[in-house]
């Protein structure tokens, strides 16, 4: 039996008041708001965020294969799953792949983690993020989202088993980006609506209700990532109104390629035993899974829900700050020479402490020590160590500073001390955080951020944040 043996979401935590765009330009639109990725995350960070929480519980050791899923890659030539891997402390013989250039990305990736599975893997992480850019006052721009997700395939211990599957390819130009665009382009609503879901919806549910005998009406969930208007097609295909899952539009928006996955894990979470959900990615084509949820469902539990997620936020964010942390204005260059370029060579040897955050543990008297180290300051031993990993330790800050003359497209920048759970102490910057909203000994926990980009290369390091 193949299927999902854990999942797990993330939304960020800072949001956009759908109405702060409306009253920039005057006009009358979506209710709610939108996620919007930190000015120090991307679709890479956002992926480890999720993954992370879809690996809380510990059930699941040995991956075989990582597979991502974006459409807005850090990178537009260099992959980004072996960052995702590096950062996840998985093994350098792990197979990884990246599925981009669609919104059907996330479930074609879900479709070849079955395959490998099938053919023997043990199990297959398929994650994903993205953080979609759309024009200034149009309607991309309010009803996208910035989100991750992340479900791992196995077929041990599954929590939502494989019924069937089935694809449509379709080539079709409705919604695009080039080389080098800053912003998504959409052909007309009315022939997407007329030759895109239109045509790719019918034919793909035919085909997967022809292969597994299921009928709409024993579904009980059906997921279709896109906006309300365009579900109701799925009314004329014989499902009722509350078979249909919350697209989730109105709190996070509509997050591109993670978008089917982090519905499904939504429903997951709130799911029973014999309960039969049916995933549709679209995209120049579409594909069609069912899911049949089991037993085993009723003892997994994700570090977070998205229920949890969507709940923890700050939404005072304004529509300025948010251009400006996505670069889209010039801004006052800092006062303070800018980050020089990092060092290649310098990265890749440092790539288990800086990305999986390893340190080192003496093995004469047990104490933790971050970054790692010869000498042990407490019993004075010298090279008795072992690597010790803190990413996945709580801590408690201990003192911070609020730093107003570095440059931060978000200041000020604040810089901590945390000791961390079991032992070992770092120095490093906080997330998604305001002075107000800091005490000395709060509990936090670790999160990979971007740290900046110079020289077209990015790096990457921990910070700690509050627990949401």
């Amino acid at each position: 039996m193949i299927g999902i043996i854990a999942c797990g979401g993330y939304v960020p935590y800072n949001r956009l008041q759908r109405s702060e765009i409306q009253k920039e330009f005057g006009t009358n639109g979506l209710k709610g708001e939108r996620a919007i990725a930190g000015f120090d995350e991307d679709s890479a960070t956002m992926a480890v965020a999720a993954s992370l929480n879809a690996l809380s519980n510990g059930a699941v050791r040995d991956l075989a294969g990582v597979y991502f899923a974006t459409t807005t890659s850090p990178y537009a030539e260099k992959q980004s799953d072996t960052l995702i891997a590096a950062a996840l402390d998985l093994s350098d013989q792990i197979r990884t792949a990246e599925f981009t250039n669609t919104l059907r990305a996330g479930t074609t990736a879900l479709r070849a983690a079955f395959d490998s599975v099938t053919a023997g893997a043990s199990s297959v992480l398929v994650t994903a993020g993205d953080m979609r850019p759309g024009g200034a006052s149009g309607q991309n721009e309010a009803t996208f989202g910035d989100a991750g997700a992340a479900l791992i395939i196995g077929s041990e211990n599954v929590l939502a088993s494989v019924v069937g599957s089935a694809s449509i390819a379709l080539d079709i130009v409705d919604t695009w980006r080039n080389q080098g665009d800053t912003m998504v382009r959409n052909w007309d609503e009315r022939y997407q609506m007329a030759y895109g879901y239109g045509e790719a919806i019918p034919r793909v549910l035919k085909a997967v209700f022809e292969e597994t005998g299921v009928k709409a009406e024993d579904i009980s969930k059906v997921i279709f990532p896109v906006a309300p208007k365009a579900q109701a097609l799925l009314l004329k295909q014989g499902f009722e109104r509350g078979q249909v899952a919350d697209s989730l539009l109105n709190d996070v928006g509509l997050t591109g390629a993670p978008h089917p996955l982090l519905m499904l894990v939504n429903e997951l979470e709130q799911s029973s035993a014999g309960d039969k959900i049916l995933l549709l990615g679209y995209g120049e084509g579409a594909d069609a899974i069912i899911f049949e949820v089991r037993p085993e469902i009723a003892n997994f539990k994700p570090r977070r829900s998205v229920a949890d997620l969507v709940a923890s936020k700050r939404n005072d964010i304004t529509y300025a700050t948010y251009l400006k942390w996505r670069q889209r204005l010039d801004t006052e260059p800092p006062r303070r020479p800018e980050p020089s370029r990092p060092s290649s060579p310098f990265m890749r040897r440092r790539a288990k402490n800086n990305l999986a955050l390893y340190g080192s543990r003496c093995t004469a008297c047990g104490t933790p020590q971050f970054p790692a180290q010869r000498v042990c300051y407490k019993c004075r031993k010298r090279d008795e160590m072992e690597p010790y990993g803190f990413r996945d330790k709580s801590g408690r800050l201990t003192t911070w500073s609020a730093d107003y003359l570095s440059y931060s497209l978000s200041p000020p920048e604040i810089v901590a001390v945390i000791d961390f759970e079991g032992g070992g102490r770092i120095m490093c910057n906080m997330a998604d955080t305001r002075p107000e909203q800091i005490e000395i000994g709060q509990n936090v926990e670790m999160t990979l951020r971007k740290m900046f980009t110079a020289g077209g290369i990015h790096s990457y390091f921990w910070k700690a944040q509050n627990i949401r």
